[in-house]
């Protein structure tokens, strides 16, 4: 629909829907109901599906997946083998990279980085110029922000 593009191998089906000015390129899956939509991107063997959504300038690359109920926007990228599932939400600049999880209700937002092995879940915040690093796990109510770094084999949580 309008001026997107789908080209490469990629492959949209099932409900999927790729429109505005969206990108979809490379061996890229997008599938279910899922939406690719604004000026998003998603390329190299990236996976959207099920009723994710991607949108604004966001990108999804290399090997990452967007799953669940989950958006990615604004500016954010998730890119080499990310997974962002469930009800998370990544935008504002953010980064989410190498093997890094966000799941649940997380947020990643506001210039933040979440990478390494990672997981970001429950309905935790990570924003501003914080990174969440290494085995870390952020989970339950916990609010990472400012110029936090969260890294090693970290566990912080607040039920």
């Amino acid at each position: 629909f309008g001026n997107a593009e789908v080209f490469g191998n990629a492959a949209v089906f099932g409900n999927a829907e790729v429109y505005d000015n969206a990108k979809v390129h490379g061996d890229t899956k997008v599938h279910g109901d899922a939406k690719v939509y604004d000026n998003a991107a998603v390329f190299e063997n990236a996976e959207v599906s099920e009723n994710a959504e991607v949108y604004e300038y966001a990108r999804v690359y290399d090997h990452a997946e967007v799953y669940g109920y989950a958006k990615v926007y604004d500016n954010a990228a998730v890119f080499e083998n990310a997974e962002v599932y469930g009800y998370a939400e990544i935008y504002d600049n953010a980064k989410v990279y190498e093997n890094a999880e966000i799941f649940g209700g997380a947020e990643v937002y506001d210039d933040a980085e979440v990478y390494g092995n990672a997981k970001v879940y429950g309905d935790t915040k990570v924003h501003g110029d914080a990174k969440v690093y290494g085995d870390t796990k952020v989970h339950g109510d916990a609010k990472v922000h400012g110029d936090a770094n969260v890294c090693d084999n970290a566990e912080v949580c607040l039920w």
